[in-house]
């Protein structure tokens, strides 16, 4: 039985709320979030695509349009590059719940680093915490405020995705968060920075 198709408008990247769609059909609603400009539903297609395991050029290639096409209104979630292993990432980050009580102004953050000069994986990752936005928080290391050297020097992009239900939570489990996912995604085989 399929999953019920949920109003991407209201549902984060990890609900997936086009799982239960067939290939077809997701390209369909793929084409037709291109032809009205809608980046949030077309961000929704591509996205299950790529967890389903789509080819690297289709994603590229797919990302690509969708930015050119409908920038405006694509949400910040959505990467702005190909990320062979992010269906790993969200996985991962997915195992860490926010605790029922504790909520507070703390929130998890992911950057993908670009190592394609000096290691066989191109990518790494660095997890902060942050009382700013994510974005916010990238914005300064990239200004040098405050500024890890890894996402100051080798910073692409904020994957705000796969922690989007990681913000606003108490500093304590915040600051325990961050140390068991940068240890659960070196475990899983990832460059991480950060952490701490």
């Amino acid at each position: 039985m399929a999953r019920p198709v949920l109003n991407p408008s209201a549902a984060s990247p990890a609900a997936r709320p086009f799982q239960g769609l067939p290939d077809i059909e997701l390209r369909r609603r793929f084409a037709r979030a291109l032809a009205d400009g809608d980046g949030l539903t077309g961000a929704h297609c591509v996205h299950e695509g790529w967890l389903r395991g789509d080819t690297p050029l289709h994603v590229e290639r797919a990302l690509q349009t969708l930015w050119q096409q409908a920038a405006a209104t694509v949400p910040d979630w959505l990467p702005m590059r190909y990320i062979e292993r992010l269906p790993d990432i969200y996985e991962i980050a997915l195992r860490f719940g926010v605790p029922a009580l504790g909520r507070g102004r703390s929130n998890i953050y992911l950057v993908l680093l670009d190592y394609s000069d000096s290691r066989p994986e191109p990518h790494g990752l660095y997890v902060g915490m942050t009382t700013y936005t994510p974005a916010q928080r990238f914005d300064q290391h990239k200004a040098g405020i405050r500024a890890a050297g890894s996402v100051l020097r080798r910073g692409l992009e904020v994957l705000t995705g796969p922690t989007q239900h990681l913000q606003g939570i108490g500093r304590a489990d915040a600051a325990r968060i961050e140390e068991e996912l940068a240890e659960a995604l070196t475990a899983a085989g990832f460059f991480v920075q950060g952490g701490h």
